[in-house]
């Protein structure tokens, strides 16, 4: 009887999650869609309605017109019920996000800041969400936590940055983040938080690799739908493949990583550290950086090609090199369908949705599942 009935409840809460989900995916929706879309009688989704706007999560709507009998009513999502703050924490910026329960981006700021071990760094950052959420107006008891995107390697538990080379920590408490923040706080690195922003919405991805090519390379994988982060933990550094065997240094003391030869870095360092203007600089038509940009597309077709032999699903490039392939990108697309052993095709490829926000983003989100996954 127990074990019936704590099945009952995982099924009463699956639905309703499925409910809510349902209704947030539009702005709003009529008795009979929302109950062929959930796939349950009515009676039920009716149940999980009265719930959710119980909780101030749906609200009624008015009706939509009749085709032939009764009015039917509309559901839509109180999307402003919660809100969630993202972090993104890197060696000389620090990026925020305000996200609602939608998982929909309502403000991000990003402000030059280097980081330091020290109080009023931490002070900062507690001041950057506080401002965040005075602008916008949101009252503290909406607003589920705040997600911490870190560049490097936390433990199981969340509690300690074990590595980080871009910030020169380790063995850290993450707790020296978080200390001045009077919300709750989760911790995720920074590839995977942007990993998680890059798959929320996209249709049918239950497998995806994700490949963040910013000031170091790195990367995440999901699985199932889920973040695979491998039995150390490292899973996704794509950054440590050997591209060149004893090729260019790598700053972790190794030859011919990917890193060296596919970081933002490589470009900036073109252009005085500003990747904007390496990117200005091939809209001008200049040689030299054009030259430089077949260089790094040749070498990042090969690290993509590798990823989908191996992995075989969608790969999405991201990452501050990421954010620019939409209009530059072509030419890897190209590289990408020679490479491919099977079919000449490389639409596996997906570019980011996002430039300089997606690990904020994903870090906000961690609360606002957690929240979903707990009704």
């Amino acid at each position: 009887m127990i074990k019936g009935g704590a099945n009952n409840r995982d099924v009463k809460k699956i639905n309703r999650i499925r409910t809510m989900r349902s209704i947030f995916a539009c702005e709003r929706i009529s008795q009979p869609e929302l109950a062929a879309k959930v796939g349950n009688s009515w009676p039920t989704v009716l149940q999980n309605v009265k719930e959710l706007m119980e909780m101030g999560l749906v609200q009624e709507v008015g009706t939509f017109e009749s085709t032939g009998g009764r009015k039917a009513k509309a559901f839509a999502p109180v999307r402003n019920a919660r809100y969630a703050v993202g972090l993104e924490i890197t060696q000389n910026h620090i990026g925020a996000v305000l996200v609602d329960l939608s998982g929909e981006l309502v403000r991000f700021e990003r402000k030059k800041r280097p980081f330091e071990r020290c109080d009023a760094y931490a002070a900062g950052l507690a001041e950057l969400v506080k401002s965040l959420l005075e602008k916008e107006g949101c009252p503290t008891e909406t607003v589920l936590g705040v997600g911490i995107s870190l560049p490097g390697i936390l433990d199981r538990d969340e509690k300690t940055l074990v590595y980080s080379h871009a910030l020169g920590l380790r063995g850290v408490p993450v707790e020296e983040f978080s200390r001045c923040i009077p919300f709750p706080c989760r911790f995720i690195n920074d590839a995977n938080a942007a990993g998680l922003a890059e798959i929320r919405g996209r249709e049918n991805l239950h497998s995806l690799v994700y490949l963040s090519l910013s000031n170091s390379v790195g990367g995440s994988i999901f699985t199932g739908g889920s973040l695979y982060v491998g039995e150390h933990l490292r899973a996704g550094e794509f950054g440590h493949m050997t591209l060149v065997p004893d090729g260019r240094p790598c700053y972790c003391g190794k030859r011919g990583c990917v890193d060296a030869y596919c970081s933002a870095k490589v470009l900036s360092a073109l252009t005085g550290g500003n990747l904007a203007l390496f990117f200005d600089g091939l809209r001008a038509g200049d040689r030299t950086l054009q030259a430089a940009w077949d260089e790094y597309l040749a070498h990042l077709a090969v690290a993509v090609n590798n990823l989908r032999m191996i992995f075989d699903c969608d790969v999405i490039v991201g990452g501050y090199v990421g954010g620019f392939l939409s209009e530059f990108g072509a030419p890897l697309r190209e590289l990408l369908a020679r490479h491919n052993t099977f079919e000449p095709d490389s639409s596996y490829l997906k570019f980011s949705r996002y430039q300089l926000e997606s690990s904020a983003l994903g870090a906000a989100l961690v609360h606002i599942e957690s929240f979903i996954q707990s009704l």
